[in-house]
């Protein structure tokens, strides 16, 4: 369709040529997988093939981008095809939603069900001293009943959790106006807020990080430390790797409206990783609450 389009009109509904991008993401991705389930393995060299797979899933990401954003700004893509981004990226944040519903719901059945039932009449006989009380915070109780759990000490939210709290809220802040700064065509405001934005992201990042270090050194709490220690982190981890995520999509918007992209009424890749990032909002909010509070 695109052959057929006049030079310097835009296409009813621009479709790019046949391209090699994603058999090369596939393949990438292939080599990740291979080298990170052979590397838990033990296996010396798939280190090296995971190293690979990741320099060429990065690349293919690169290239694939950077056309994407040559056809955006060359007047390729009509009012439909912004239509079709905004469908994408709606349906992608709820695939996003459904994956952290399943990690909570895994929080919820454990909490409410699966810790209370190990704990009734019937299964006394098969762990009498099995203690169903939540969190399993020592030797011997709910997640280990054979004691092979190192005893350990809970995450609060205080204070770690509460300031990265307030981090994440503010940068929704920030966001926010530089959005609004971005409609009224106000460049240079928009710039500083962004930046602001990303900046905030990468010291919720820190801070994580000292809070791991911290829950391994200092509360023995671990990946390993049963039910309560196995979603702690996955949820924590995962958020915090959407977070970083959502800080690239920010910073890479931030060096494209350095280079003049967008428009005051043409800034869907603005308001898409905005989108994704107020998504990660509330999913901490949620998080802060049932995981550091209950």
């Amino acid at each position: 369709m695109a052959a057929t389009t006049p030079a310097g009109s835009t296409p009813y509904y621009y479709v790019p040529a046949p391209s090699r991008h994603p058999a090369a993401m596939a393949f990438g991705l292939f080599l990740v997988i291979i080298g990170a389930s052979q590397w838990i393995n033990g296996s010396g060299w798939a280190a090296y093939v995971l190293v690979a797979g990741l320099a060429v899933w990065l690349g293919v990401m690169y290239q694939w981008f950077s056309e994407a954003i040559r056809e955006s700004e060359s007047g390729l893509y009509s009012d439909r095809i912004d239509v079709s981004f905004r469908w994408s990226m709606s349906w992608f944040i709820f695939s996003e939603l459904m994956f952290f519903a399943a990690f909570f719901g895994a929080l919820y059945w454990a909490r409410v069900h699966s810790v209370p039932m190990l704990g009734n009449l019937d299964h006394q006989i098969l762990w009498p001293d099995f203690k169903a009380i939540w969190p399993s915070a020592g030797g011997g109780v709910t997640a280990s009943p054979a004691g092979i759990v190192e005893p350990f000490a809970t995450m609060g939210p205080f204070w770690l959790p509460t300031i990265n709290t307030a981090l994440l809220l503010t940068s929704g802040v920030t966001l926010t106006i530089a959005h609004h700064a971005l409609i009224a065509n106000q460049r240079a405001k928009t710039i500083f807020w962004m930046w602001i934005t990303v900046a905030l992201g990468a010291i919720f990042l820190m801070v994580q990080g000292y809070e791991y270090y911290h829950a391994y050194t200092n509360l023995n709490l671990k990946l390993t430390s049963g039910i309560f220690g196995s979603t702690f982190f996955m949820l924590t981890g995962f958020h915090g790797f959407h977070v970083f995520v959502g800080m690239l999509m920010l910073l890479f918007i931030t060096l494209r409206l350095m280079k003049g992209h967008f428009t005051p009424k043409r800034h869907f890749g603005f308001e898409g990783a905005a989108w994704y990032w107020h998504f990660v909002d509330v999913v901490w909010l949620a998080l802060y609450v049932v995981v550091y509070w209950m």
